[in-house]
């Protein structure tokens, strides 16, 4: 049997994937760039070959996008019933998503997180982890 925390990384995983997705079928210049480095060292191909090809790959990204998005909510709930805590689902999900999305815009787009950014996803998962810490008791005791 699965684990709901497996369920959530997975989750989390396609949830970053969907992100790059968007990026990829709403920016016209990525595609394009991409389409054209990988044909340059093709030598019977047409160099205005990617004007028009750019946009049935939008059309691909836009309906992967979807796809991606529908099984990473069906992940998500599954996770969210076989954890023994929604807090634990929701934990496991954000982290692996926003590592895995700054990985996958480092390796993709060659973007840079700064320290700032590092510490503010820190800071977020504590504060997760934290509310999963409590326990309805706990707030029981403090209200009498």
């Amino acid at each position: 049997m699965t684990s709901g925390s497996f369920y959530a990384a997975l989750a989390g995983l396609l949830g970053a994937t969907s992100s790059l997705l968007a990026k990829l079928s709403l920016g016209t210049d990525h595609l394009v760039l991409m389409c054209e480095s990988s044909l340059s060292g093709w030598s019977g191909i047409q160099t205005g070959t990617c004007d028009w090809l750019h946009l049935p790959l939008r059309l691909l990204c836009g309906g992967l996008l979807l796809t991606s998005n529908t099984v990473m909510w069906n992940l998500f709930s599954k996770a969210l019933r076989h954890c023994s805590s929604s807090a634990t689902a929701t934990v496991t999900t954000t982290a692996t998503n926003f590592i895995a999305s700054a990985a996958l815009g480092r390796w993709l787009f060659g973007e840079a997180q700064a320290a700032l950014w590092w510490v503010g996803i820190t800071i977020t998962l504590c504060g997760l982890l934290i509310l999963h810490g409590s326990s309805p008791q706990d707030q029981d005791k403090k209200v009498k």
